[in-house]
């Protein structure tokens, strides 16, 4: 006799789980069955919206997703305020997604008191790298790196730099170089890349770091001067040396990686069928062709890729900030 209740106890149990595991199955089978929709943490026209709006371009096509991913802009504080309110109210069902910045979000979870962290947010896939680059104004009197470091020592505090936030791969690559090359800069932080990159065009600062791709965009406006990363672009700037080049030691550590990632709790399945369907849509020959017009770098990465390098950067920026976080 007890054998058989225990028969039926286990029955039961199965029956159970049963029930909680083949709903999953049969969303991820029919997902998506509606739009997606990407929060972007920055403005639109800046870098990451530019190149999110390009590699989604495809996502309604087979063999994708078959549903559209619709861009939704949530800008403020570097990527903070977007953020912030995707790891505290995005629904983990597959239907909102974000597009990530790396070190951004990183090293904002690591300075400032966030909601969101590597421990909250699943990486999807990665599209791009897109390295910091020193600018000035096309009038600027600084036609070198050299020119313009020479300047601040002899002026400690007078050169302003803008960038897109604090934190950002604009900021690190700023607090490095002011490091390495022992000068003191005053930094101005913006609402995004764009408005960084307008605060020098119209020269209320002295230079700027920006990204390379809306740098690329606006170069006839700009004299691009140093790129922080371990080699040359020889594809969109052959001519930038690279800060190492010039004897400063400013490495990649400020290079923006971009891509796709989802709230943690999101169903297995359904984080398989984007980490399967999303890099091939960013290798499109349509992709490919319209980031390379934009001047937009890409580097595309698979999940497990991503979290490697997610990892790989956590543990580096939480060191390299130690020191940094104080300048």
């Amino acid at each position: 006799m007890k054998r058989v209740k225990d028969v039926k106890t286990k029955s039961v149990w199965m029956a159970v789980m049963l029930g909680l595991i083949l709903p999953l199955n049969v969303a991820a089978e029919g997902y998506p069955d509606r739009p997606v929709l990407v929060t972007v943490a920055y403005s639109p026209g800046g870098a990451t919206d530019f190149q999110a709006r390009i590699v989604t371009m495809m996502a309604a096509q087979e063999p994708y997703l078959g549903q559209p991913l619709v861009i939704v802009n949530k800008p403020g504080a570097g990527g903070q305020v977007g953020w912030n309110w995707f790891a505290q109210k995005a629904k983990g069902d597959g239907y909102q997604l974000a597009a990530y910045n790396i070190p951004h979000f990183i090293a904002q979870s690591i300075v400032f008191k966030t909601k969101y962290s590597v421990d909250n947010l699943e990486p999807i896939a990665n599209w791009g790298a897109d390295p910091a680059v020193l600018i000035v104004n096309k009038d600027s009197q600084f036609n070198t790196a050299k020119e313009l470091l020479d300047f601040a020592k002899q002026n400690p505090g007078k050169v302003t730099i803008s960038g897109a936030g604090q934190f950002t791969g604009h900021h690190v690559a700023m607090l490095q170089l002011a490091k390495a090359a022992g000068v003191t800069f005053k930094y101005i932080p913006t609402k995004g890349g764009v408005k960084a990159l307008q605060r020098v065009l119209a020269g209320d600062v002295t230079a700027g770091f920006n990204n390379l791709s809306d740098s690329y965009r606006s170069r006839d406006k700009l004299k691009i001067l140093a790129i922080a990363d371990l080699e040359r672009d020889k594809e969109f700037l052959p001519d930038v040396p690279t800060f190492k080049e010039l004897g400063v030691d400013v490495d990649n550590s400020s290079v923006n990686f971009r891509g796709i990632m989802a709230p943690k709790g999101t169903p297995p399945e359904v984080i398989k069928t984007l980490a399967e369907k999303i890099p091939p849509m960013f290798q499109d020959k349509k992709v490919i062709n319209k980031m390379r017009a934009g001047g937009s770098p890409m580097r595309v990465m698979n999940r497990d890729e991503v979290m490697a390098m997610w990892t790989e950067r956590q543990a580096y920026l939480a060191d390299l900030l130690k020191d940094l976080k104080k300048k």
